[in-house]
């Protein structure tokens, strides 16, 4: 299986030049024999919309969606948007589309609020985290935020997902000589997670600059050994393919059976008694 990750620059707000730029990436993943293709989060309208984000919104069945679910049908793709729900609730939405149909939409449940981000001011939180089944296997999505929350892909790993992908757009932060911090914190999490729960993760991030704050890039892979698979460039545009073999999954939890030896009932009951002391101070 041969998995692409699409390291886009999309256009702050514009959705007709985002569509095309799909597209392109598209017909190149295409050409290249990618069977599953990646991009950003909110890759067809931009990161930082602010008030735009009422103007861009559009639904899961809209045209603009719609004109890149088509182009399923011989390769799964999975992108970002701003969902407008049938009850008016905006959400930071990653689809994944196959057979020229969406098969499954997830919702960004953690909205950060803190440094440069005010998610909260404009999308409403998403209330699940599902794996679904693909042609390919078992799968479950995340949107960047998501991702540092140990309990999303422990939830997904025990939703038996084989391969966890992530739809991000992470700012540059903390230069230094090797590199950037937010860099090193992905890696870091990416790898960990997925030699905790052996599974892939496939992590698209954007470049670009919107208002000064510049994306890196740097779209990452990790095997269910915990092993970087490649790496995107830094702050370049880039179509990053990888090979995915997922017998070694198999492998991965045979060799080092975590999942299996997980007591999730004593964690379901911890959690309620946790939950249960905090609403009783």
């Amino acid at each position: 299986m041969k998995v692409g990750l699409a390291q886009i620059r999309p256009h702050l707000g514009n959705v007709a030049k985002n569509l095309e730029i799909h597209k392109q990436m598209i017909k190149q993943a295409k050409e290249e024999g990618v069977e599953l293709l990646i991009f950003p989060e909110l890759s067809l309208m931009g990161y930082n919309l602010l008030d735009l984000t009422y103007d861009v919104a559009c639904a899961v069945d809209s045209e603009e969606v719609q004109e890149i679910v088509s182009e399923s049908k011989g390769m799964d793709i999975a992108f970002g948007i701003v969902e407008r729900s049938s009850d008016h609730i905006l959400y930071n939405s990653a689809i994944y589309a196959s057979y020229g149909s969406v098969q499954a939409v997830h919702r960004k449940v953690y909205l950060p609020t803190y440094g440069m981000f005010d998610e909260a001011r404009y999308f409403g939180r998403g209330e699940s985290i599902r794996a679904f089944d693909t042609r390919f296997g078992r799968v479950g999505m995340l949107v960047c935020e998501d991702m540092w929350h140990p309990s999303a892909p422990y939830l997904l790993a025990q939703d038996r997902a084989e391969l966890l992908i992530v739809l991000a757009n992470s700012p540059a932060r903390g230069v230094h000589a090797k590199g950037l911090g937010t860099q090193d914190s992905w890696d870091l999490i990416l790898t960990s997670q997925a030699q905790f729960y052996g599974m892939f993760i496939a992590c698209t991030q954007r470049v670009g600059t919107e208002d000064g704050v510049s994306f890196f890039g740097n779209s990452t892979a990790v095997d269910p050994f915990g092993d970087t698979l490649v790496h995107g460039p830094l702050f370049e545009e880039s179509l990053v393919t990888f090979d995915l073999e997922l017998d070694m999954v198999r492998r991965a939890r045979f060799t080092t059976p975590i999942l299996r030896d997980e007591n999730t009932d004593l964690v379901v009951r911890e959690l309620t008694r946790i939950q249960q002391h905090r609403r009783g101070e």
